[in-house]
């Protein structure tokens, strides 16, 4: 397989987290090209390099910034994937950047009106849901979402090895009735759509969202970033409450020695490092979107994560999927 391109800049620990993590997915067998400044990577062992001589910052404006630093590291990144230099790319830097740079050197598969971001949502002691589009689009036309639809249920196929993925509309309601304007709308052109391989079983609300009553949820990038991020959130807050309640008195401290192995287990199950990243669909070329704070746990994982979607062909099933 060609190399994992890594985009050794991006990141909020970049350079040296997203060296370590490359590294220790090279070590486990897969191929990684690091793309960035050769001397500011410290020590990158028997790693290629593919140099990039400027940084797209994490707050700069993503369609310009593209544009205009033509040897940014993200850049060289998505164009080692459409010269056949790498299999696919990896990026924890600005999301934007990431997906304009994908897009615009990469291109789009051939009948995606837009491309759609699909995170995993960790459900308790079932497989994760796949929420899409988790940011790429604020603004979505309702027909825009059985494409992500079918690309939803393509990726939770060869991803979670779900076979007829059941797919779903997230709205304030479970009747087709509930919802604005755009839902209800959405809704119907999902009822009456052909998913191939997946079943549209109707609207869900967010307090479905870690469940396992559905496989893919589909909604606008607006809704589903605010989503994406409540639910972090919420882990966030309710993990320091156990953990002040749990040191608060000697009685709860007893108690948390013998619920500390259970609690490692929930912390790495919820944990986006676990996860390593979200896909970006729709677009020519495996292309992985990390946290802007990924370690090199993370880093690792989501080389894997693009590994196994190169492998898979999940783009020419995208392709197969959007054509028919």
């Amino acid at each position: 397989m060609l190399p994992i391109a890594v985009d050794a800049m991006g990141g909020d620990n970049a350079p040296s987290d997203i060296v370590a993590g490359a590294r220790t997915a090279a070590d486990d067998g897969i191929p990684v090209v690091l793309v960035g400044c050769r001397d500011k990577l410290g020590d990158i062992g028997d790693l290629e390099v593919i140099e990039a001589s400027e940084v797209i910052a994490m707050d700069a404006e993503p369609g310009s910034s593209v544009r205009r630093m033509k040897d940014s590291s993200l850049v060289r990144a998505a164009e080692a994937v459409r010269d056949g230099r790498a299999a696919a790319m990896v990026s924890a830097g600005n999301t934007g950047a990431t997906m304009a740079s994908a897009l615009l050197r990469m291109g789009r598969i051939s009948g995606v009106a837009r491309p759609a971001i699909a995170t995993l949502i960790p459900t308790p002691g079932s497989t994760p849901t796949v929420l899409l589009d988790s940011g790429a689009n604020a603004e979505c036309q309702p027909e825009w979402l059985v494409q992500f639809a079918q690309m939803g249920a393509v990726f939770a196929h060869h991803r979670l090895g779900i076979d007829g993925p059941r797919v779903a509309l997230l709205s304030i309601g479970e009747e087709p009735g509930k919802g604005s304007p755009f839902v209800k709308e959405a809704h119907g052109i999902l009822e009456a759509a052909t998913i191939g391989g997946a079943e549209f079983i109707g609207n869900v609300e967010g307090r479905d969202l870690m469940t396992d009553g559905v496989d893919v949820i589909v909604t606008d990038g607006f809704t589903g970033n605010v989503v994406l991020k409540t639910a972090e959130g919420a882990f966030k807050a309710l993990l320091t409450a156990l953990l002040t309640a749990m040191t608060g008195r000697p009685e709860a401290l007893d108690a948390a020695e013998v619920l500390t192995p259970e609690l490692d287990g929930l912390y790495r199950e919820f944990h986006p490092d676990t996860y390593g990243g979200a896909m970006l669909l729709g677009v020519k070329g495996v292309c992985i979107i990390s946290h802007g704070s990924t370690n090199a746990k993370a880093m690792r994982n989501a080389i894997g994560v693009a590994s196994e979607m190169v492998r898979a062909d999940v783009v020419g099933h995208l392709t197969a999927a959007v054509a028919s």
